[in-house]
């Protein structure tokens, strides 16, 4: 059974995330949702903890990397708020960890699943070698080289099957979300979210995700030819109407380069890690303005 747990949390398939307002910097309903992220993870961390595992690292991996409340988590496992520049992309250093949940998760880019993007809701569509490719599959990769098998997957169905059917052996759980919250059992979806997560600890089936290149990656632009333009020319990509083609050998390239495209200009990449500073106490910012807006509302109940 896997004793240290890898987690990365996301808000699109969270149980308090059900419009794109809900997913969007400082706004009323971002709060509640990082409220409810929050819950979503200390229901897993509690059974994670309770069935065994020894060490649990949550990753917040949303927007500024600060929309998890720790007081609202069990104090045993380790939060990791806002981006590192590596040796894993935005994560850092995994540590020890054998085994990764991906919670809360959205589908690809192009997939139409709830609030679906890959990286960045300015892609459209993002096929690789032909076929869509999601975060699961990136994270996933991204972390082969220190041996961590991704064990657990969730978030809507559409992202469910993506990742089911890219990474052989993982378990999924679902939560669709096309009807009104306000029937929605939280309660009861995470009790049986943190069961699947904790069955999922013995999965013996699913190996550390190593995908063979060369890759081609085919990324069309929401905005169109004219900023498709713009940022091929910014990094030396090809570039054929609204969309981006790049070629790598290898996926950690790949996603490097994707980053680079999604984030970054030649100018913050050479200044990466006081940028990073000054990106993440903007985070803590937005995390200190969620505290306060919950605070009123708790106050005036």
């Amino acid at each position: 059974m896997h004793k240290d747990i890898l987690i990365i949390a996301d808000i699109e398939g969270s149980s308090g995330c059900w419009d794109y307002e809900s997913s969007s910097y400082k706004t009323e309903k971002w709060a509640h949702a990082c409220l409810d992220m929050s819950l979503d993870i200390d229901s897993v961390v509690k059974a994670l903890f309770k069935a065994g595992a020894e060490k649990i690292t949550v990753k917040d991996f949303h927007r500024t990397g600060y929309n998890l409340l720790p007081e609202f988590i069990d104090p045993g496992a380790e939060i990791v708020s806002g981006y590192r520049r590596g040796p894993v992309p935005g994560l850092g250093r995994p540590g020890n960890a054998t085994a990764l949940m991906m919670i809360g998760m959205h589908a690809s880019s192009g997939s139409g699943g709830f609030l679906a993007h890959t990286l960045t809701s300015r892609i459209e569509r993002l096929e690789v070698n032909g076929k869509l490719m999601c975060e699961a599959e990136l994270f996933s990769a991204s972390l082969e080289p220190f041996n961590i098998h991704p064990v657990f997957f969730s978030g809507c169905p559409v992202a469910c099957a993506e990742a089911k059917n890219a990474i052989k052996g993982i378990t999924i759980f679902s939560i669709d979300k096309p009807g009104d919250p306000g029937s929605f059992n939280k309660e009861k979806w995470r009790d049986d979210l943190a069961a699947a997560a904790v069955s999922s600890l013995s999965n013996i089936s699913s190996m550390p995700h190593k995908i063979d290149g060369p890759f081609t990656a085919d990324i069309t632009m929401r905005d169109g030819e004219k900023t498709a333009n713009k940022l091929a020319s910014r990094w030396g990509y090809k570039c054929r109407g609204s969309k981006i083609v790049i070629s790598e050998e290898n996926i950690h390239s790949l996603y490097y380069a994707l980053i680079r495209l999604c984030y970054l200009t030649p100018f913050i990449e050479r200044i990466l890690l006081p940028a990073l500073l000054i990106y993440n106490l903007a985070g803590r910012r937005g995390r200190y303005w969620v505290r306060e807006r919950l605070k009123m509302v708790f106050t005036s109940l």
